[in-house]
């Protein structure tokens, strides 16, 4: 693809270069579109063959593949929360794992990663015919020794650490075990919680008081609701109407000295004959 990328970009550049002159001395629009097309396509798919292939060296002169440098990125980040949770990480069940910092055992120097990764030596791995690595090279891996050998690779992850088994019995689903079974041992519980509040209500200078039967406690919320019912009542009457009348300020006429009873009344139940000479009176 870089050979097609070279060739592609001389014959771009002729047509740039002869962008001025009169259509007939260049190429056509379908070979325009072609060279357009092919030079686009090629050069999106050899940036990203090139891309993966120094990802792909990298990781051979690393010895690691993209899982391991995946492991080596989550393993710094738990420590960092470590340095700042004061070295301990909570994991299941109340367990605090202790996290400290690990180096990669595989990374055993430049060459020798090539060499355990492609075999052989340098002429070989330029020969595209020479022998692959057995399959026996991939079962054992030689190591840095920068750390312990009883140190064990990838790190303890406190998240990926699993649950302790606890055994379950379905025949104790929904129950616990402390509860009475038996109707003889309901019956001798229930007896002894009696008994425990008996004796928690007789004990002097309690603060549990004992409840009122149902039958007073009944007739007093009945006396109080009518209670209630009445002064609200009477509180409605005397807000309604003209006796009810009170300025911006919230003063009844009763503030002023005025007889509110005297002057105020009601005629609509009073008869014709008595108002008609109630009037004559008056104007007498």
């Amino acid at each position: 693809m870089g050979y097609l990328e070279y060739l592609l970009y001389f014959r771009a550049r002729v047509v740039w270069d002869g962008r001025n002159l009169p259509s007939y001395l260049g190429p056509s629009v379908l070979e325009l579109l072609s060279l357009f097309v092919l030079l686009l396509v090629n050069s999106i798919t050899l940036f990203a063959l090139s891309i993966l292939l120094l990802r792909s060296l990298w990781s051979l002169g690393a010895n690691i593949t993209t899982i391991e440098g995946w492991e080596i990125e989550r393993h710094s980040a738990l420590l960092r929360r470590a340095r700042v949770l004061g070295g301990y990480l909570d994991g299941p069940d109340g367990l605090r794992v202790k996290i400290f910092k690990q180096e990669f055992p595989y990374d055993i120097g430049i060459y020798q990663n090539i060499k355990q990764g492609m075999g052989g030596g340098p002429l070989s791995w330029l020969w595209p015919l020479a022998a692959s690595p057995s399959n026996d090279s991939g079962l054992e891996f030689e190591v840095n020794g920068f750390e312990d050998p009883s140190v064990v690779w990838p790190p303890p992850d406190p998240d990926r650490i699993p649950r302790r088994l606890r055994p379950v019995n379905p025949q104790d689903a929904f129950t616990h075990g402390h509860y009475p079974t038996s109707k003889e041992e309901q019956i001798d519980s229930f007896r002894r919680r009696q008994e425990r509040d008996i004796a928690r209500i007789r004990v002097p200078h309690s603060q549990v008081q004992r409840r009122r039967p149902f039958h007073e406690r009944y007739s007093h919320a009945k006396e109080l609701d009518a209670v209630e019912r009445g002064t609200e009542s009477d509180g409605r009457r005397s807000s309604e109407g003209e006796e009810g009348w009170r300025n911006s300020e919230g003063d009844r006429l009763q503030d002023f000295g005025v007889d509110e009873d005297a002057d105020f009344y009601d005629e609509d139940n009073v008869p014709l004959a008595e108002l008609l000479r109630r009037r004559q009176s008056k104007g007498n």
